[in-house]
């Protein structure tokens, strides 16, 4: 029961539902999901936290770059279970399509300038 708790309170804000998504396309630097929701910093590491602890998403550091993904294989069951949910049931809604392709616009993007601009803006 404590696993699927996790997974219902990191999937009970819209902004993680967004990250969540947009990890679907593969792995992405924490910029680029600042980027992507347009949100603080501070706020985005809050939230791709509570992710991580719920086993939703996995990082990885790069020096000092943090990059997250979609859980992997050895995820647990109600993790793989709430992924498949989530896709079925957002793949048609209008604002995971208005961030899709804003994702791809940031994805053409250097990282490091991307990265470098937030951190003047904070």
């Amino acid at each position: 029961m404590r696993d699927l708790l996790g997974i219902t309170k990191a999937l009970a804000d819209r902004n993680r539902l967004r990250a969540v998504v947009a990890l679907e396309g593969g792995e992405l630097c924490v910029c680029q999901i600042i980027e992507l929701l347009g949100l603080a910093p501070s706020t985005v590491s809050k939230h791709m936290s509570i992710l991580r602890q719920a086993r939703l998403v996995d990082t990885r550091k790069d020096g000092r770059w943090v990059h997250y993904r979609i859980a992997d294989g050895d995820a647990p069951a109600a993790v793989k279970d709430a992924l498949r949910w989530l896709h079925r049931h957002l793949a048609d809604d209008p604002e995971i399509a208005r961030d899709a392709q804003k994702l791809k616009a940031i994805l053409k993007l250097d990282p490091e300038v991307l990265c470098q601009g937030q951190c003047k803006k904070s």
